[in-house]
């Protein structure tokens, strides 16, 4: 029977590393990237209804448009905001639970966690696409794009729940700390 030589898994270990620092250093800037999309479609939102509000109460003339596109970017700022959650650990899970159980607990329970927000954004790349293809022919009168188009952040965002997800479990199962390839915000804007 062969046995494994050492420096083998050794190898094997630098090749996750490597795979892993170059694949967080791209989704570090897809994440990145999200957050300043998502932050400037609520500020787009933001602006968009008080203009609506101001053209209804001031000016006497409300755009037909407003409501429609601020709900167009609301679309995108809530799904790509929920894939920078999901990078940045800041959504739901067993943060209670993490805190009472020894390390190899917290392990499963971040696994448990992980499989369950893959599952859901697998939910939203799918389900979003289905609508976004049964309604792509209707044209939204007020924008003049394919209604489809509103459903296009859900399985974007989808997406990026998905492939985040799978690094942090990709450095989990590789025995990387939690945090060992995650940098900060200030490290990428330099």
């Amino acid at each position: 029977m062969a046995r494994a030589c050492p420096r083998h898994h050794l190898r094997q270990g630098a090749v996750v590393k490597k795979f892993l620092g170059q694949a967080t250093a791209i989704l570090d800037r897809v994440n990145l990237y999200s957050l300043w999309l998502s932050g400037f479609c609520l500020v787009a939102m933001v602006v968009i209804i008080f203009y609506v509000v101001f053209g209804r109460y001031v000016l006497h003339s409300t755009p037909s448009w407003g409501e429609a596109l601020s709900v167009a970017f609301m679309g995108w700022f809530i799904f790509l905001g929920a894939a920078v959650g999901v990078y940045e650990r800041t959504h739901l899970g067993f943060d209670v639970l993490i805190y009472a159980v020894p390390k190899r607990g917290k392990a499963v329970l971040r696994t448990i966690s992980d499989l369950a927000v893959l599952a859901f954004g697998i939910g939203m790349v799918y389900f979003g696409y289905l609508l976004a293809d049964k309604t792509w022919d209707a044209i939204r009168p007020t924008l003049g794009i394919p209604d489809g188009f509103r459903y296009v952040p859900l399985v974007l965002g989808g997406i990026l729940v998905c492939l985040f997800t799978l690094k942090h479990m990709l450095a989990r199962f590789a025995g990387m700390e939690e945090g060992e390839f995650d940098r900060s915000h200030a490290s990428l804007s330099s």
